[in-house]
């Protein structure tokens, strides 16, 4: 379908895939279940993925990780709004997404999606049209200057060899693109974010993605390691699950991934592993004046530049 070969980019995400579970069971001491599916012959979509996922383990309440390779004959029309000559067209998509859900209120929730997607015009004798997406956000409940300083930093280090404006326009894209606009709310800390990208060439662009899926560990793991085990009371356990109520908000009301997995006919199980498994909604809950969960909104849930 273009010049990129994509059986290389399969083997890499799929390795990117085994190497960040490897070492995410490693930290919770318990094993990931490995769930290879297979879409069936007269669904919307062709493909197969393998969604790895670890419940109610030590560290980990929920971790997903899932990879996926799928092709169907019409583009989801949320794919196609930047691009409307793409409506309706017969695309191949891959990617990993993976959403981690710390049992303590103390270790930020993290996402991370590494994605390619090609698809050919209707009508035309046109090549394949391919781009790429991704980045990494992180989401914290109580917030610590540190963590979302290392966050960020690997992020702008990791973007640096591909142009100085890589990591401002892609920290600015995050910001904008996770905020809950029926709230006015930031969803947690930011970190970068990047979607129709192709602007590097096919060759330059895939090497980006593949930097920003491999950073991951680096940017995450020194944040879970220093909070995992912090004391917490049933008083921040609490407020983790009001907080994660903000999480299923966006993912269900805003988020385009989601949205193009349900609308292209994907698998749901895969599509809504990012769903916390325990979260909870008030009508109203101020925050205490001074408090630690006063600090993260007045603090963290604003843009603000980390690096």
């Amino acid at each position: 379908m273009s010049s990129i070969d994509l059986s290389a980019v399969r083997v890499f995400l799929l390795d990117l895939q085994e190497r960040i579970t490897n070492a995410v069971a490693e930290i919770d001491g318990q094993p990931f279940v490995s769930d290879s599916w297979q879409k069936e012959p007269g669904e919307m979509l062709q493909g197969n993925g393998i969604t790895k996922i670890l419940e109610q383990g030590n560290v980990f309440e929920r971790a997903g990780c899932g990879f996926s390779h799928v092709r169907g004959p019409r583009l989801p029309s949320s794919a196609t709004q930047h691009r409307p000559e793409l409506a309706g067209a017969p695309f191949e998509a891959m990617g990993v997404s993976l959403v981690f859900h710390p049992r303590n209120p103390y270790a930020p929730t993290v996402h991370m999606n590494v994605r390619m997607l090609a698809a050919t015009p209707v009508g035309e004798a046109a090549e394949p049209v391919c781009w790429f997406g991704g980045g990494m956000d992180l989401t914290p409940f109580y917030g610590f200057d540190e963590d979302a300083v290392h966050f960020h930093q690997v992020c702008k280090d990791t973007l640096a060899p591909f142009g100085e404006d890589k990591y401002p326009r892609f920290k600015q894209w995050c910001d904008e693109y996770f905020f809950l606009k029926h709230r006015q709310e930031q969803r947690g800390v930011g970190g970068v974010f990047f979607d129709d990208f192709q602007e590097l060439g096919l060759a330059q662009s895939l090497t980006m993605m593949q930097a920003v899926g491999d950073s991951f560990l680096q940017a995450y793991l020194p944040i879970i390691k220093r909070r995992k085990d912090s004391i917490f009371t049933e008083r921040e356990r609490d407020f983790q699950l009001y907080r994660r109520g903000r999480y299923v908000e966006f993912n269900l009301v805003w988020d385009r991934g989601t949205h193009f997995g349900l609308q292209s006919g994907g698998r749901t199980e895969s599509i809504l592993m990012s769903m916390p498994p325990l979260a909870s909604w008030s009508y109203q809950r101020p925050s205490v004046a001074g408090s630690p969960e006063e600090r993260l909104y007045k603090e963290f849930l604003v843009r603000r530049d980390w690096v």
